[in-house]
Protein backbone atom coordinates (compact mmCIF):
# COMPACT_ATOMS: atom_id res chain seq x y z
CA UNK A 1 0.00 0.00 0.00
CA UNK A 2 2.93 2.65 0.74
CA UNK A 3 5.50 0.93 -1.27
CA UNK A 4 6.79 3.48 -3.87
CA UNK A 5 8.25 2.62 -7.13
CA UNK A 6 11.92 2.81 -7.55
CA UNK A 7 11.41 6.53 -9.44
CA UNK A 8 9.48 7.74 -6.53
CA UNK A 9 11.88 6.89 -4.05
CA UNK A 10 14.39 8.45 -5.47
CA UNK A 11 12.80 11.96 -5.14
CA UNK A 12 11.55 10.69 -1.44
CA UNK A 13 12.15 13.12 1.58
CA UNK A 14 13.25 13.03 4.68
CA UNK A 15 11.74 12.53 8.62
CA UNK A 16 12.97 13.40 11.87
CA UNK A 17 11.53 10.58 14.24
CA UNK A 18 11.51 11.25 18.02
CA UNK A 19 10.74 7.80 19.66
CA UNK A 20 9.78 7.14 23.35
CA UNK A 21 9.18 3.31 22.92
CA UNK A 22 11.99 0.58 23.28
CA UNK A 23 15.08 1.16 21.19
CA UNK A 24 14.74 -2.11 19.41
CA UNK A 25 10.89 -1.38 18.77
CA UNK A 26 11.86 2.55 18.14
CA UNK A 27 14.73 0.93 15.15
CA UNK A 28 12.41 -1.36 13.28
CA UNK A 29 9.44 1.12 13.53
CA UNK A 30 11.86 3.67 11.42
CA UNK A 31 13.87 1.19 9.07
CA UNK A 32 10.07 -0.12 8.13
CA UNK A 33 8.80 3.01 7.41
CA UNK A 34 11.98 3.50 4.99
CA UNK A 35 11.56 0.24 3.44
CA UNK A 36 7.61 1.16 2.72
CA UNK A 37 8.47 4.32 1.75
CA UNK A 38 12.15 5.29 0.78
CA UNK A 39 11.72 8.15 2.83
CA UNK A 40 14.96 8.36 5.20
CA UNK A 41 14.30 8.55 8.77
CA UNK A 42 16.57 10.16 11.39
CA UNK A 43 15.32 8.51 14.65
CA UNK A 44 15.81 9.88 18.36
CA UNK A 45 15.06 7.37 21.18
CA UNK A 46 14.88 9.09 24.39
CA UNK A 47 11.57 8.42 27.69
CA UNK A 48 8.69 10.25 27.23
CA UNK A 49 9.46 12.72 29.76
CA UNK A 50 12.52 14.02 27.85
CA UNK A 51 10.87 13.65 24.66
CA UNK A 52 7.90 16.39 25.96
CA UNK A 53 10.89 18.62 26.85
CA UNK A 54 12.61 18.29 23.90
CA UNK A 55 9.68 18.89 21.83
CA UNK A 56 9.04 22.11 23.97
CA UNK A 57 12.20 23.58 24.34
CA UNK A 58 12.17 23.54 20.37
CA UNK A 59 8.72 25.00 19.83
CA UNK A 60 10.28 28.15 18.21
CA UNK A 61 12.25 25.85 16.07
CA UNK A 62 11.04 22.37 15.90
CA UNK A 63 13.90 19.72 14.89
CA UNK A 64 11.44 17.05 14.98
CA UNK A 65 8.77 16.03 12.63
CA UNK A 66 6.53 13.17 14.28
CA UNK A 67 6.55 12.14 18.17
CA UNK A 68 5.60 8.16 18.48
CA UNK A 69 4.92 5.88 21.14
CA UNK A 70 5.48 6.94 24.97
CA UNK A 71 2.22 7.08 27.29
CA UNK A 72 0.05 9.19 26.21
CA UNK A 73 -0.23 11.77 29.37
CA UNK A 74 2.66 13.65 28.25
CA UNK A 75 1.19 13.85 24.61
CA UNK A 76 -2.20 15.26 25.83
CA UNK A 77 0.07 17.85 27.62
CA UNK A 78 1.96 18.76 24.28
CA UNK A 79 -1.85 18.54 22.14
CA UNK A 80 -3.17 21.15 25.10
CA UNK A 81 -0.12 23.65 25.27
CA UNK A 82 -0.40 23.90 21.23
CA UNK A 83 3.14 21.85 20.61
CA UNK A 84 1.45 19.34 18.26
CA UNK A 85 -0.57 19.77 15.28
CA UNK A 86 -4.16 18.16 14.36
CA UNK A 87 -4.79 15.47 12.15
CA UNK A 88 -7.16 13.04 11.02
CA UNK A 89 -5.63 10.24 9.64
CA UNK A 90 -7.72 8.18 6.96
CA UNK A 91 -7.05 5.24 8.84
CA UNK A 92 -8.95 5.83 11.96
CA UNK A 93 -12.09 3.51 10.88
CA UNK A 94 -9.90 0.48 11.60
CA UNK A 95 -8.99 1.89 15.29
CA UNK A 96 -10.10 0.58 18.59
CA UNK A 97 -12.77 2.89 20.29
CA UNK A 98 -9.72 3.90 23.01
CA UNK A 99 -7.46 5.57 20.91
CA UNK A 100 -9.87 7.17 18.91
CA UNK A 101 -11.04 8.88 22.81
CA UNK A 102 -7.37 9.78 22.87
CA UNK A 103 -7.89 11.64 19.75
CA UNK A 104 -10.91 13.71 20.38
CA UNK A 105 -9.86 14.33 23.95
CA UNK A 106 -6.90 16.04 22.62
CA UNK A 107 -8.51 18.19 19.56
CA UNK A 108 -6.97 14.96 17.30
CA UNK A 109 -3.58 16.64 18.31
CA UNK A 110 -2.30 13.05 19.55
CA UNK A 111 -4.17 9.13 18.86
CA UNK A 112 -3.85 5.80 20.95
CA UNK A 113 -1.11 3.59 19.20
CA UNK A 114 -1.27 0.91 21.69
CA UNK A 115 -2.37 0.44 25.20
CA UNK A 116 -0.97 -1.42 28.38
CA UNK A 117 -1.77 -1.89 32.23
CA UNK A 118 0.71 -0.67 34.74
CA UNK A 119 1.83 -3.15 37.73
CA UNK A 120 5.47 -4.77 38.35
CA UNK A 121 7.52 -7.90 38.36
CA UNK A 122 10.39 -9.35 40.69
CA UNK A 123 12.84 -11.31 40.66
CA UNK A 124 12.28 -14.89 41.72
CA UNK A 125 15.63 -16.21 42.20
CA UNK A 126 16.27 -12.81 44.45
CA UNK A 127 13.04 -12.60 45.67
CA UNK A 128 13.72 -16.95 46.84
CA UNK A 129 17.72 -15.97 48.57
CA UNK A 130 16.21 -13.11 50.48
CA UNK A 131 13.52 -15.27 51.93
CA UNK A 132 10.83 -12.89 50.68
CA UNK A 133 7.14 -13.04 50.04
CA UNK A 134 6.12 -12.40 46.53
CA UNK A 135 4.32 -9.52 46.46
CA UNK A 136 0.65 -9.26 44.75
CA UNK A 137 -0.65 -5.70 46.03
CA UNK A 138 0.68 -2.40 46.26
CA UNK A 139 0.73 -2.05 49.41
CA UNK A 140 2.78 -5.12 49.83
CA UNK A 141 6.37 -2.93 47.96
CA UNK A 142 5.70 -0.54 51.57
CA UNK A 143 6.80 -3.43 53.58
CA UNK A 144 9.96 -3.09 56.05
CA UNK A 145 11.31 -6.44 54.56
CA UNK A 146 11.30 -5.24 51.28
CA UNK A 147 13.37 -1.97 51.72
CA UNK A 148 16.18 -1.04 49.05
CA UNK A 149 14.39 -3.73 47.25
CA UNK A 150 12.41 -1.92 45.01
CA UNK A 151 12.61 0.38 41.68
CA UNK A 152 10.88 2.90 39.83
CA UNK A 153 11.66 5.49 37.69
CA UNK A 154 11.40 8.95 38.13
CA UNK A 155 8.08 10.62 37.76
CA UNK A 156 9.68 14.08 36.03
CA UNK A 157 11.58 12.09 33.41
CA UNK A 158 9.41 8.65 32.56
CA UNK A 159 5.80 8.63 31.85
CA UNK A 160 5.48 5.43 33.37
CA UNK A 161 6.60 6.95 36.12
CA UNK A 162 4.20 9.50 36.07
CA UNK A 163 1.38 7.31 35.27
CA UNK A 164 1.88 5.52 38.67
CA UNK A 165 1.84 8.78 40.51
CA UNK A 166 -1.39 9.52 38.70
CA UNK A 167 -2.39 6.01 39.32
CA UNK A 168 -2.10 6.24 43.06
CA UNK A 169 -3.47 9.44 43.30
CA UNK A 170 -6.95 8.51 41.65
CA UNK A 171 -6.76 4.82 43.36
CA UNK A 172 -6.43 6.04 46.97
CA UNK A 173 -7.41 9.68 46.76
CA UNK A 174 -4.41 12.68 46.77
CA UNK A 175 -3.63 12.43 50.57
CA UNK A 176 -3.69 8.40 50.44
CA UNK A 177 -1.69 8.72 47.20
CA UNK A 178 0.83 10.73 48.31
CA UNK A 179 0.83 8.65 51.87
CA UNK A 180 1.89 5.70 49.59
CA UNK A 181 4.22 7.24 47.61
CA UNK A 182 6.51 8.51 50.72
CA UNK A 183 5.87 4.76 52.25
CA UNK A 184 7.08 3.33 49.20
CA UNK A 185 9.93 6.17 49.03
CA UNK A 186 11.70 4.38 51.63
CA UNK A 187 11.87 0.99 49.94
CA UNK A 188 13.10 2.35 46.74
CA UNK A 189 16.81 1.37 45.87
CA UNK A 190 16.88 3.73 42.91
CA UNK A 191 14.90 6.05 40.68
CA UNK A 192 15.76 5.78 37.44
CA UNK A 193 15.51 8.14 34.17
CA UNK A 194 13.38 5.37 31.56
CA UNK A 195 10.34 3.40 32.95
CA UNK A 196 11.78 0.22 31.40
CA UNK A 197 15.32 0.60 32.88
CA UNK A 198 13.38 -0.92 36.79
CA UNK A 199 12.64 -4.21 35.65
CA UNK A 200 15.89 -4.68 33.52
CA UNK A 201 17.75 -4.47 36.25
CA UNK A 202 15.20 -6.55 38.32
CA UNK A 203 15.78 -8.56 35.04
CA UNK A 204 20.28 -8.75 35.77
CA UNK A 205 19.95 -9.18 39.00
CA UNK A 206 20.53 -5.75 40.29
CA UNK A 207 17.49 -4.82 42.06
CA UNK A 208 14.30 -7.42 43.35
CA UNK A 209 11.22 -5.28 42.51
CA UNK A 210 10.88 -3.24 39.12
CA UNK A 211 7.78 -1.32 39.13
CA UNK A 212 6.83 -0.72 35.28
CA UNK A 213 4.30 -1.23 32.89
CA UNK A 214 3.47 -5.18 32.61
CA UNK A 215 4.07 -5.71 28.87
CA UNK A 216 7.35 -4.76 29.72
CA UNK A 217 8.25 -7.30 32.87
CA UNK A 218 6.31 -10.08 30.08
CA UNK A 219 9.11 -9.08 27.75
CA UNK A 220 12.02 -9.61 30.68
CA UNK A 221 10.38 -12.56 31.39
CA UNK A 222 10.27 -13.80 27.50
CA UNK A 223 13.95 -12.78 27.22
CA UNK A 224 14.73 -15.64 29.79
CA UNK A 225 15.25 -13.92 33.30
CA UNK A 226 13.43 -14.72 36.06
CA UNK A 227 11.07 -12.44 36.08
CA UNK A 228 6.61 -12.90 37.55
CA UNK A 229 4.49 -9.79 36.68
CA UNK A 230 2.14 -8.89 38.94
CA UNK A 231 -1.34 -7.43 38.27
CA UNK A 232 -1.53 -5.38 41.84
CA UNK A 233 -4.50 -6.91 43.53
CA UNK A 234 -5.97 -3.19 44.36
CA UNK A 235 -6.41 -2.37 40.75
CA UNK A 236 -4.20 0.14 38.22
CA UNK A 237 -4.07 2.62 35.74
CA UNK A 238 -2.64 1.72 32.38
CA UNK A 239 -1.45 3.63 29.46
CA UNK A 240 -2.73 4.91 25.94
CA UNK A 241 0.65 4.95 24.20
CA UNK A 242 0.13 7.32 21.60
CA UNK A 243 1.90 9.72 18.72
CA UNK A 244 1.52 13.12 17.96
CA UNK A 245 2.95 15.10 14.61
CA UNK A 246 4.87 17.94 16.09
CA UNK A 247 3.56 21.71 15.48
CA UNK A 248 5.48 23.30 13.04
CA UNK A 249 7.24 20.11 11.70
CA UNK A 250 9.49 21.08 8.62
CA UNK A 251 8.45 17.53 6.90
CA UNK A 252 5.10 17.44 7.39
CA UNK A 253 3.88 15.39 4.21
CA UNK A 254 6.56 12.95 5.34
CA UNK A 255 5.44 13.32 8.98
CA UNK A 256 1.29 12.54 7.97
CA UNK A 257 3.12 9.91 5.81
CA UNK A 258 4.31 8.34 8.69
CA UNK A 259 1.61 8.45 10.73
CA UNK A 260 -0.79 6.64 8.09
CA UNK A 261 2.03 4.50 7.97
CA UNK A 262 2.14 3.49 12.03
CA UNK A 263 -1.57 3.32 12.20
CA UNK A 264 -1.32 0.36 9.45
CA UNK A 265 -2.07 -3.28 11.22
CA UNK A 266 1.04 -4.15 9.12
CA UNK A 267 3.10 -1.60 10.85
CA UNK A 268 1.79 -2.11 14.43
CA UNK A 269 2.71 -5.96 14.09
CA UNK A 270 6.26 -4.99 13.73
CA UNK A 271 5.73 -5.09 17.73
CA UNK A 272 5.74 -8.81 18.07
CA UNK A 273 9.50 -8.63 15.75
CA UNK A 274 11.12 -7.06 19.26
CA UNK A 275 8.82 -8.73 21.92
CA UNK A 276 6.73 -5.51 22.31
CA UNK A 277 3.95 -7.17 24.23
CA UNK A 278 1.47 -4.01 24.25
CA UNK A 279 -2.09 -4.04 22.87
CA UNK A 280 -2.16 -2.60 19.59
CA UNK A 281 -4.59 0.38 18.66
CA UNK A 282 -5.44 -1.07 14.87
CA UNK A 283 -8.27 -3.53 15.89
CA UNK A 284 -6.48 -6.26 12.62
CA UNK A 285 -3.29 -6.00 13.99
CA UNK A 286 -2.04 -9.27 16.01
CA UNK A 287 -1.26 -8.95 19.91
CA UNK A 288 0.61 -11.40 20.98
CA UNK A 289 -0.54 -14.46 23.25
CA UNK A 290 2.05 -13.35 26.42
CA UNK A 291 0.12 -10.02 26.02
CA UNK A 292 -1.10 -9.19 29.31
CA UNK A 293 -4.66 -10.01 29.07
CA UNK A 294 -6.32 -6.37 30.09
CA UNK A 295 -9.58 -7.72 30.55
CA UNK A 296 -8.82 -9.80 33.14
CA UNK A 297 -7.19 -7.09 34.75
CA UNK A 298 -8.70 -4.74 37.58
CA UNK A 299 -7.78 -1.50 35.55
CA UNK A 300 -9.31 1.84 37.33
CA UNK A 301 -11.07 4.03 35.16
CA UNK A 302 -8.02 6.42 34.35
CA UNK A 303 -9.06 10.17 33.96
CA UNK A 304 -6.51 10.79 31.01
CA UNK A 305 -7.89 14.37 30.20
CA UNK A 306 -7.20 15.71 33.86
CA UNK A 307 -3.98 14.08 34.49
CA UNK A 308 -2.76 14.68 30.69
CA UNK A 309 -3.15 18.33 31.40
CA UNK A 310 -0.54 20.71 31.40
CA UNK A 311 -1.62 22.31 35.54
CA UNK A 312 -2.73 19.16 37.09
CA UNK A 313 1.18 17.03 35.70
CA UNK A 314 2.92 20.19 36.80
CA UNK A 315 1.03 20.74 40.04
CA UNK A 316 1.71 16.66 40.93
CA UNK A 317 5.24 16.10 39.40
CA UNK A 318 5.82 19.47 42.19
CA UNK A 319 4.26 17.61 45.03
CA UNK A 320 5.89 14.68 44.40
CA UNK A 321 9.39 17.17 44.14
CA UNK A 322 8.96 18.86 47.32
CA UNK A 323 6.72 15.79 49.37
CA UNK A 324 8.23 12.78 48.59
CA UNK A 325 11.66 13.11 46.64
CA UNK A 326 13.33 14.94 49.46
CA UNK A 327 12.53 12.50 52.23
CA UNK A 328 15.59 10.39 53.76
CA UNK A 329 15.49 7.13 53.11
Amino acid sequence: MFALSAGMAEAAGKLSLYCAAQEEWCQVMARGFEDATGIDVDMTRKSSGETFAQVKAEASNPKGDVWWGGTGDPHLQAAEEGLTEPYESPMRAELQPWAIAQAESAGNRTIGIYSGALGFGYNSDLLKANGLDAPACWEDLTKPEYKGQVQMANPNSSGTAYTTLATMVQLFGEDGGFDYMKRLHANINQYTKSGSAPIKAAGQGETTIGIVFMHDAVAQTVAGFPIVTVAPCEGTGYEIGSMSIIAGARNMDEAKQFYDWALTADAQNLALQVNAFQVPSNKNAQTSDKAPDLASIKLIDYDFKTYGSSDERKRLLAKWDSDVSTLPQ
